[in-house]
Order: C-alpha cells, then sequence, then structure tokens
C-alpha cells in the first residue's frame, strides 16, 4: 500500500509551510502514491480560505476521504476506544483501512486508536 493519511495537525503544518510533509506529498506523488484528507479532519483545519492558499495548494494534490460512509464504524470505534473524538477516530479508522503511513500531531491519542482497530500503520509524528 502506498497511501498516508494525515491529520488536522499535519494540514496545520502544511499550512505553516512544513517542508517535511510537503516532501511527503511530492514522493508520494512521484511514487504514485495517495495521500489522503478525511474530512473530519479538513473541517477542524479549514477556517478561511482566502488566508489558507498554502493549505488549499496542498489539498489538490490529496483524496478526500468522506465521513458518511463510516460514520457508524466511526462511532462504535470511539466506544471501543472508549473516547469521545470523532475525528481522531475517523482519521485512524480511514488510516487502518487505506494507508500504511499517518502523519498526526497527537501520536499517543492515535495509537490508542489503531490498537483498537490492531492496526499496524506507521503513526509518524509531524
Amino acid at each position: 500500500m502506498t497511501a498516508a493519511v494525515l491529520d488536522t495537525g499535519a494540514l496545520i503544518a502544511l499550512e505553516r509551510g512544513d517542508s517535511r510533509l510537503w516532501g511527503v506529498l511530492a514522493a508520494r506523488a512521484k511514487a504514485g502514491g495517495v495521500v489522503i484528507v478525511p474530512t473530519t479532519a479538513l473541517a477542524q483545519a479549514w477556517r478561511n480560505g482566502s488566508r489558507q492558499a498554502q493549505l488549499a495548494r496542498a489539498l489538490v494534490h490529496c483524496e478526500m476521504a468522506s465521513f458518511d460512509a463510516l460514520a457508524r464504524a466511526v462511532g462504535e470505534l470511539c466506544g471501543r476506544a472508549r473516547t469521545e473524538d470523532v475525528c481522531d477516530a475517523h482519521v485512524a479508522l480511514v488510516a487502518s483501512r487505506r494507508a500504511d503511513a499517518l502523519y498526526t500531531s497527537d501520536p499517543l491519542d492515535t495509537r490508542r486508536l489503531l490498537r483498537a482497530l490492531d492496526s499496524d500503520v506507521a503513526v509518524i509524528e509531524c
């Protein structure tokens, strides 16, 4: 699998011009991989499109993962992991199903959710 998932913290890092994450986007694109952004993470990061040109530019290279079809599974994961953070659960669920890496600013919570899914997705702190 050559897909990476970005959480809200990773999107904020892209918006701030984080060269390492911009490199991840470029490398994944060059290798024919995919960068996936769960729509809940985008909703948390998006505040003023006229001031978020960097993030908008990054999103052109990303695939969106909708919440709709996963809502029940996300709720069940929240129950199993004993969390109320629907966004983090959505990100973890998308990563467990579609990716080999998840870029996050919150590796502890992310790993806890992935453990509840019995997933071996690599968690990379940004």
